[in-house]
């Protein structure tokens, strides 16, 4: 049987950052594919899921989040700004150019323009709410900026998708997986992934 991982996701998301390129190893290491449903977190899956915003958290959480974020930044050995400039930032524009990448080039292209976008926000201080800086990304991913920009008309219905889907099967914060129906939250649920990818 074909392995699939549905993976919801927001390029504005830390976790889905650190998470991110372990999940393509994993994947790989059990032949797995990945399909990448980039979603609106902050505006559709918080409201109806009990969710806030970073900056309406109470200061524990926010205070809790940062000593959080320090360590699995060192134990993963990956750069990571924990206050970065443009955080938060709208993300609709990068999130469309993720699923045009995915329509145009397939699911290595779109997880290699969402690794360059988390880096662009959170080590690189670059802001990816800017269509110049989205622009130079994808031209620095080694894909053709005007086809996916072109491409963007044919995103909007997929990504509005996308979120219903994740509503609608229980999804509340990102980065979320999920195999054979069996969801998997955040990037330190990972080994729980690779062990159920192991045993199919």
């Amino acid at each position: 049987m074909d392995k699939f991982v549905d993976y919801f996701m927001n390029p504005t998301s830390p976790w889905t950052y650190l998470g991110h390129a372990r999940l393509r190893e994993i994947c790989a290491r059990h032949n797995a594919s990945i399909r990448v449903k980039p979603i609106d977190v902050g505006a559709r899956v918080f409201p109806v899921s009990g969710g806030l915003p970073l900056a309406k958290r109470a200061p524990q959480r926010q205070a809790y989040r940062l000593v959080e974020l320090e360590r699995w930044r060192g134990l993963l050995g990956v750069s990571l700004n924990l206050r970065p400039k443009h955080f938060p930032t709208p993300a609709d524009e990068a999130c469309r150019l993720i699923i045009a990448a995915d329509q145009l080039h397939g699911e290595g292209s779109a997880m290699k323009l969402a690794e360059h976008l988390m880096r662009a926000i959170w080590a690189e201080e670059r802001d990816i709410a800017d269509t110049h800086t989205l622009r130079a990304i994808v031209h620095e991913c080694g894909l053709p900026v005007d086809t996916l920009y072109h491409q963007i008309p044919q995103t909007h219905q997929v990504f509005d998708a996308n979120t219903q889907e994740a509503i609608d099967r229980g999804v509340f914060g990102v980065p979320w997986y999920v195999y054979r129906d069996e969801p998997y939250w955040g990037q330190d649920r990972l080994e729980f992934l690779e062990r159920a990818l192991a045993e199919a």
